[in-house]
């Protein structure tokens, strides 16, 4: 039988069989194994899966290739990774400028991510009814560098209605997954665009202005008036990148490409090098200068990530 995982809840996953029309609980054959893997998870939601019976249990026996996916940083294993989902069709990352904050710098390692994977990617600034005069202006400034780069931004509110219908289009005909930080309002966006998903979804607190976990496993959920699919998540804190060499970074900063070949090293990682046309395009305001401090962030973390894999290879 095939199927689509639709929820992974540990050692079982929700698989949802096509031809059947129904969904199932399987657990995964004991063949696979990840002493030799990066991966803390061998499934994820979105997989195409192979089900067999065993006993009295349906059991995966095999994961069909995957046309693409997106991964972070374990939250338990520095240098391990956890596959969020996979055969996407786009990514939206769902922000606010308020209540809670989410930084920039949590953005562009989502969007970094999104872009090694070659996913499109959405952000969707939320809860723009809220915003004060300070966080409007916070929001123009990123919304213009974003869009500057060539990234499709929606302003959203679930209070007044605005951007919804928007983000509807956006999702129509696709699979989507959907990520941010706890508190952003993902659940209640998604409650929004399909009121029958019906997903949880709870206050801010108030002493900390962060929002407290609400989905506790990635799910898929089918949207049919849209003929969707969106895969939600569970908040996520940070955003670690991970399986990449320092000098493919450049290659994900979209507005850092015009400029890549001008550079005087071809092997300019847009450091301190003489001749780097990226840091000259920043003098000259070209590039936002905060988007190169995150790239230059990210950098630091990769170079930290692989010398920490090396140690772990050789056991020390």
């Amino acid at each position: 039988m095939q199927g689509i995982v639709t929820k992974s809840t540990g050692s079982w996953y929700e698989v949802f069989l096509r031809e059947e029309k129904t969904t199932i609980a399987a657990r995964l054959l004991g063949i696979f194994r990840l002493d030799q893997s990066r991966d803390t998870n061998p499934v994820a939601v979105g997989d195409f899966v192979t089900i067999e019976r065993e006993m009295d249990d349906f059991v995966i026996s095999k994961i069909t290739e995957r046309r693409n996916y997106i991964i972070r940083q374990s939250p338990k294993h520095r240098v391990l990774r956890h596959v969020i989902a996979s055969n996407l069709d786009q990514a939206v990352v769902v922000a606010s400028i308020s209540k809670p904050r989410t930084s920039n710098g949590f953005i562009d390692r989502f969007l970094v991510s999104s872009e090694a994977y070659h996913i499109p990617s959405i952000i969707v600034f939320n809860k723009i009814d809220i915003y004060s005069e300070k966080d409007k202006q916070t929001l123009e400034n990123w919304s213009a560098t974003y869009q500057k780069a060539g990234y499709k931004i929606i302003l959203t509110s679930t209070y007044t209605g605005e951007g919804i219908e928007e983000l509807k289009e956006m999702l129509r005909n696709k699979r989507s997954l959907f990520s941010g930080h706890s508190g952003v309002g993902k659940s209640s966006l998604l409650n929004s665009v399909e009121p029958s998903l019906d997903l949880r979804t709870n206050e801010i607190s108030a002493k900390h202005e962060k929002g407290m976990h609400t989905t506790t496993f990635s799910e898929l959920f089918q949207i049919e008036n849209l003929n969707a699919e969106i895969i939600d998540t569970p908040g996520i804190k940070e955003f670690g990148v991970l399986q990449m060499e320092d000098y493919e970074l450049k290659d994900f900063f979209i507005e850092f490409l015009p400029y890549l070949n001008q550079c005087k090293f071809h092997n300019c990682l847009h450091l301190r090098e003489p001749g780097c046309m990226v840091r000259d395009a920043i003098e000259k305001g070209e590039i936002a200068g905060w988007r190169h401090q995150n790239y230059l962030n990210i950098l630091d973390d990769i170079r930290d990530q692989s010398a920490a894999w090396e140690l772990k290879k050789r056991g020390i």
